[in-house]
């Protein structure tokens, strides 16, 4: 297995089934004794470098490191930075590098974490870069599923934009690797992109593709629901198009689920879940944000060498 000490975490195409599971187990341990960690990371930095908004991902990743004992620093709003004076990307990366021990960047830009993990000499964090990967997202997703035991065996639902969500690509990829079928809910032009399909076909995957929610829910044990991302439309017109195409609710769920089937949503959602499910068994993903601080935190670990 490929040694996790000062690794760039960039796409979880560059992850095998082994080292995922490493990182679950010990994100299980660290859930166990949280406090047992508490000065793991003493006198190291964290560098936040988002260039998009962000809720969940920079503030489990601020969490995370003050948890381990660690201190992070934030680039904070681009306006107020030296990027409005016209400073490059390059070089406000490369600045930063030299303030911190290992740097977490979201980019509205596919690629750009992983060229940033080209031109510094620190650990790079992909926190979501455009359209591409998102995987530390992925990494507690498939934690969450592996609490609820729903990581083998089971019919996993993706629903909504899977085209533009960089979520949705992570976690396909990473699902591969499982003993998993997955059924594809999406508008027409929503359509999960080629080179993933291509992965699936190539793989001898188990997947099916419909546009109506109400056709599978039925056969389905996870439900993985995601936002229509306005701000990833090239065409706004496009985005008005299929912007209400869904919404999960109570009296679908009860008329034809399965008892035990699971919501999980990377957040933030709006419209695509029906508030009252959040207070139901079916709902887990607020629980999927404590497990990202969990997750996180054996991340950061494992990249600074405290975790084995």
């Amino acid at each position: 297995m490929k040694m996790f000490k000062n690794r760039d975490i960039i796409s979880m195409v560059d992850f095998s089934r082994e080292e995922i599971d490493h990182i679950l187990d010990v994100a299980e341990r660290v859930e166990k004794d949280p406090t047992g960690c508490h000065d793991l990371l003493n006198n190291k930095i964290l560098a936040l470098l988002f260039f998009e908004p962000s809720t969940r991902t920079r503030m489990s990743f601020e969490s995370a490191m003050y948890k381990l004992g660690g201190k992070c620093i934030d680039l904070g709003a681009i306006d107020a930075s030296s990027l409005k004076k016209g400073e490059s990307f390059t070089d406000t990366i490369k600045v930063i590098s030299k303030y911190a021990d290992l740097m977490v960047i979201r980019h509205p830009a596919e690629g750009a974490a992983r060229y940033a993990s080209e031109i510094v000499d620190i650990p790079v964090i992909n926190g979501g870069d455009g359209t591409g990967q998102h995987p530390t997202q992925t990494l507690l997703d498939l934690f969450t599923l592996k609490k609820e035991n729903k990581l083998e065996r089971v019919n996993i639902g993706i629903l909504g934009d899977l085209r533009y969500s960089r979520t949705v690509h992570s976690l396909v990829y990473a699902l591969t690797l499982y003993n998993v079928d997955m059924t594809f809910i999406y508008p027409p032009s929503l359509r999960l992109p080629d080179w993933i399909l291509e992965h699936l076909i190539k793989n001898d995957i188990r997947y099916k593709e419909c546009n109506n929610i109400d056709e599978v829910i039925g056969d389905i044990d996870v439900l993985y629901i995601t936002r229509i991302q306005k701000e990833r439309f090239p065409d706004i017109s496009e985005y008005y198009a299929v912007s209400d195409s869904y919404k999960v609710t109570k009296s679908l769920l009860v008329s034809k689920a399965k008892d035990d089937l699971i919501l999980l949503h990377p957040l933030p959602k709006k419209n695509e879940i029906e508030k009252e499910l959040d207070d139901t068994p079916y709902a887990k993903y607020f629980l999927q944000v404590e497990y990202g601080v969990y997750v996180r935190m054996a991340l950061l670990g494992l990249i600074m060498g405290v975790f084995d």
